[in-house]
């Protein structure tokens, strides 16, 4: 039987599950955005979300948005700052998760937004943001990434948001107070840390997807988890607010 979602669906409610209820949650754009929102439509209704434009909001929104400015952001918000009103929840600690992308990651969970070189030219992409502080400062780290053999790399081509950097002492040596990455979640598997060594494994494997898939879009050698499991798909629920904020499959289709 065909499934009835697609591998980003997947993605956006194993990312809202991984959000508690009444934690924190700084809200990268895309598919962050819609597992924030899948979250508090449903297990973590007292979930609150840090924008970085200063929104701060406890309530789903009213209707689909792009961009974190638009209107039904805004609309209902429980505050409406400025930049330095939310980093500075992040600086003192207030920040139990944050979920960013990049385009490239390691086996420690590092991310490049910053450079990358293709056929011999150095093409220069958006940079950091806010995404190195989120790295930094956060609890923990939720990676959400297509996957792909060119972004899943042995060494990164630049180091923008550290992971756990060179191994599991890295983090507490450089004086790093968040808790670093906990899973990099992909359109083929989810990969959680080990924490003897701070590498990705395999955590689960998404149906239909089987680990000689993954090996053959990671750049990096990993090992599955001693109880490696299959993914749970998206619940019907979980669909229905998924498509209520990406009614036109913009972000997952």
């Amino acid at each position: 039987m065909p499934q009835d979602y697609t591998s980003s669906e997947l993605m956006v409610s194993a990312a809202a599950r991984e959000i508690g209820d009444g934690e924190v949650v700084f809200v990268g754009m895309r598919l962050p955005l819609l597992a924030f929102l899948v979250a508090l439509g449903s297990h973590a209704p007292n979930a609150v979300g840090l924008f970085e434009n200063g929104v701060v909001r406890n309530s789903p929104a009213e209707a689909p948005f792009i961009t974190m400015g638009d209107p039904p952001n805004v609309q209902g918000a429980l505050a409406c700052g400025g930049m330095a009103d939310v980093m500075g929840l992040l600086q003192a600690g207030r920040v139990d998760v944050g979920l960013i992308g990049g385009a490239e990651v390691d086996a420690y969970g590092n991310l490049n937004t910053t450079q990358v070189e293709a056929d011999g030219r150095l093409i220069r992409l958006a940079g950091s943001g806010g995404g190195a502080d989120i790295a930094s400062l956060a609890g923990r780290l939720l990676i959400l990434m297509p996957h792909e053999k060119r972004r899943f790399k042995k060494r990164l081509s630049y180091l923008t948001s550290p992971g756990h950097g060179q191994g599991p002492d890295w983090r507490r040596e450089q004086g790093l107070p968040g808790g670093g990455p906990a899973v990099i979640i992909t359109n083929l598997c989810l990969f959680r840390f080990d924490p003897a060594t701070a590498r990705a494994r395999v955590a689960s494997l998404h149906p239909g997807v089987g680990l000689d898939s993954v090996r053959a879009q990671t750049g990096f050698d990993f090992e599955p988890a001693p109880d490696l499991t299959s993914t749970p798909p998206p619940t019907a629920a979980e669909l229905e607010l998924i498509r209520r904020y990406d009614p036109e499959g913009f972000w997952t289709r």
